[in-house]
């Protein structure tokens, strides 16, 4: 066996389910990541705005000066982050430092809106910065203003830690959670082939009865297609059985007569009574060859009914080729037997052999226990097609007539000739495994039949 048949279907789903969380973590710590990044910037770009327009607000123009009277609750807001340190710087109209720090970077003026936010190194330190313009447009004094307040940003990466490993943690929880439950699960999904397997190490290996487990829909495809094998195999064994049993029991018979007449022939000196003791193991051959045929083939047909797959077959192909081996008897004279074939095919979906041997079984009835001519007919009688043998003897009697297809069943006048009873048997087993039925027509004017009547495939056919 290869080593990825033996692979846990457990381990499997077990694998593909961590995969998946972990590809889900994965995706949900780094948009975790995303968020608290973007959550402490925008709470403390915030907390910038207010200082700088406490900054701007405490700004005024007095005789045409700038003047900044900057309030202490303008950086409160910041202290609550203690471990940052804070810049300012107040920017004239002129670009001259007012106030502050006179190494704060500015933005560049063409592209800087009224608030602009923007990250900038500081005595080696990075920095967050907010830039808020106001126009002042006095008497004596007309120009914009600019407030830059900056913070250091420790604060805002430990809050950022913080929420991404709280996020994570959530995760981690969840997926443990999800995983446990999964597992549990995984494992109550796999239970119904537990109680398969359990099912089949409890029972006899003798028994081929159906599978009668209760599983879910998903594999009731799966006990179907076991039952059916089983089935299969239980028939399968059946004719194997019916094989030996019929051999031992139907064989034993007409070889031990077949060697008392061969151990009389060979101590008779009477040419005459030579010759009837040869003729009688010459027929007692033909019987026993006649019934191991028979016996083989009913073995082989059941076979083939499971085995072989169903084709699109012409009767009048079937009819033609069982023709050709009743041309001539077994001495050698010519045997008359009728086609009766319609122009068009006449289409059924089976296996031509098993069709032709239960063909080659009636026919061989036919001039057996019956009255020549015979007739070998096709014909179709609505959306059935008929395979029928007719000839011109009484027919069977009532009460074998029930019994036909049953094995070794002979009528009483015809059980002395070299019939086996096992004909009709074959044919039965052809008709079972292609939906068929096998019909008797009271013997009249027009003679006895016996007819194969089969569902049409007129798919694609010329009728």
């Amino acid at each position: 066996m290869k080593p990825e048949q033996r692979a846990s279907l457990t381990r499997r789903l077990a694998l593909s389910i961590s995969l998946l969380l972990i590809a889900g973590g994965a995706l949900v710590s780094v948009a975790a990541l995303a968020y608290g990044r973007q959550a402490a910037q925008t709470a403390f770009d915030r907390l910038l705005l207010g200082s700088a327009r406490q900054v701007m607000d405490s700004t005024s123009v007095i005789d045409g000066r700038v003047m900044a009277d900057i309030p202490v609750s303008a950086f409160e807001l910041l202290a609550l982050a203690p471990e940052d340190r804070v810049f300012y710087r107040i920017v004239g109209h002129d670009g001259q430092t007012l106030t502050g720090y006179d190494s704060l970077e500015i933005p560049d003026e063409r592209d800087a809106p009224d608030v602009a936010y923007y990250n900038v190194a500081f005595n080696g330190e990075p920095i967050r910065v907010i830039a808020l313009s106001k126009r002042f447009a006095e008497r004596a004094f007309s120009g914009t203003i600019q407030v830059l307040v900056g913070q250091t940003l420790r604060a805002r990466n430990a809050l950022a830690q913080e929420l991404v490993g709280s996020a994570v943690l959530v995760v981690v929880l969840v997926g443990v959670s999800m995983a446990i439950l999964a597992i549990v699960a995984v494992y109550s999904a796999l239970r119904p082939l537990y109680r398969i397997e359990s099912s089949f190490s409890s029972r006899d290996p003798r028994d081929l009865t159906p599978l009668d487990v209760a599983v879910p829909s998903e594999l009731t495809p799966v006990v179907s297609a076991i039952n059916r094998f089983m089935s299969r195999l239980d028939r399968q064994m059946e004719a194997t059985n019916n094989l030996i049993a019929d051999s031992a029991h139907q064989l034993r018979t007409p070889i031990a007569a077949l060697r008392a007449q061969t151990e009389l022939a060979t101590e008779e000196s009477d040419p005459a009574a030579l010759s009837v003791s040869l003729d009688r193991i010459h027929a007692r051959s033909r019987s026993l060859s006649r019934l191991t045929d028979q016996l083989l083939s009913r073995a082989l047909i059941i076979h083939r009914n499971d085995s072989v797959v169903r084709t699109r077959v012409d009767l009048r192909t079937v009819a033609m080729e069982t023709a050709d081996e009743f041309d001539i008897d077994s001495q050698g004279r010519a045997r008359e037997l009728r086609l009766q074939l319609p122009e068009f095919a006449v289409w059924v979906r089976g296996d031509v052999l098993s069709l032709r041997e239960a063909c080659k079984n009636l026919v061989n009835n036919a001039f057996v226990h019956g009255q020549p001519p015979v007739a070998l007919i096709v014909e179709t009688v609505g959306d059935k097609v008929v395979l029928a043998i007719q000839d011109q003897g009484p027919g069977l009697p009532d009460q074998p007539e029930l019994r036909a297809g049953e094995r070794f069943v002979q009528a009483e006048d015809t059980a002395n000739r070299l019939g086996t009873g096992i004909g009709l048997a074959i044919v039965q087993e052809v008709l079972k495994a292609h939906g068929g039925k096998l019909l008797f027509s009271p013997a009249d004017r027009q003679g006895f039949k016996v007819s194969m009547v089969f569902p049409g495939d007129r798919y694609g056919s010329d009728v």
